[in-house]
């Protein structure tokens, strides 16, 4: 009864009571998670995002913020806290940087709605929430993915370098990375690595190529699949 009555007192963080500022440092990290992954289904460019890596950012969020409020202003129990957050892992392995970017996102804003930051956690979310639009809108850094390229090669059109006046003009780099023989040793499939120019069309590249193997079978895949 006395521990119930000390947790209700009144403390001197700010003008209210410990449980309401930390009512309202949960509240404040509920609406910006929610913003963060608003914005983050926004910007994902992959095939299907996870329902459960959302959540898990708003979870993360307010558990951080009522974190925060219990270790501020004492290193030893925020020391062993970490200690024990160190051990949880993910079921799943996080692999794409940006979705690491919006955990550490999430949990920035806990920390601070935790301290009784609001204005501050309020301006990192949407100055954050602005630059991470702004990137996908623009797609700044984009580059050509990796792709592969097979070429199949009648066995007298034959000879070393022929698409290499092709590459040139339309890729950043090639790697020959395979020859075999096919059809019953009258053709050759030549497989090669390949990074395309941004400027390069796929259907262009390849209208390029069949000029050269007599319009036999040409292939193009995407091993790069942007997240």
């Amino acid at each position: 009864m006395d521990f119930l009555n000390q947790f209700f007192s009144t403390s001197d963080v700010g003008s209210g009571t410990v449980i309401y500022m930390t009512l309202l440092a949960m509240l404040t990290a509920t609406v910006l998670s929610l913003v963060i992954t608003k914005v983050y289904q926004l910007t994902f460019t992959g095939a299907r995002y996870s329902q459960a890596f959302v959540h898990t950012i708003i979870m993360m969020s307010v558990i951080v913020s009522v974190v925060m409020n219990v270790i501020s202003g004492n290193a030893g129990v925020a020391f062993g806290l970490f200690a024990v957050f160190s051990l949880i892992r993910f079921r799943s392995a996080v692999t794409d940087a940006k979705d690491i970017a919006y955990i550490f996102f999430g949990l920035c804003v806990g920390m601070t709605s935790g301290l009784f930051h609001f204005d501050l956690a309020i301006v990192l979310t949407l100055f954050a929430s602005l630059i991470f639009y702004l990137l996908y809108k623009f797609q700044y850094g984009k580059g050509k993915d990796t792709q592969v390229l097979k070429v199949t090669v009648p066995e007298n059109l034959n000879y070393l370098n022929l698409l290499d006046d092709i590459f040139e003009k339309y890729t950043e780099s090639h790697i020959l990375c395979q020859v075999e023989t096919t059809n019953l040793g009258t053709m050759i499939l030549y497989t090669y690595i390949i990074r395309s120019k941004n400027a390069t069309k796929d259907k262009e590249l390849l209208d390029r190529i069949r000029e050269k193997n007599a319009n036999l079978k040409v292939s193009l895949t995407y091993l790069d699949i942007e997240k």
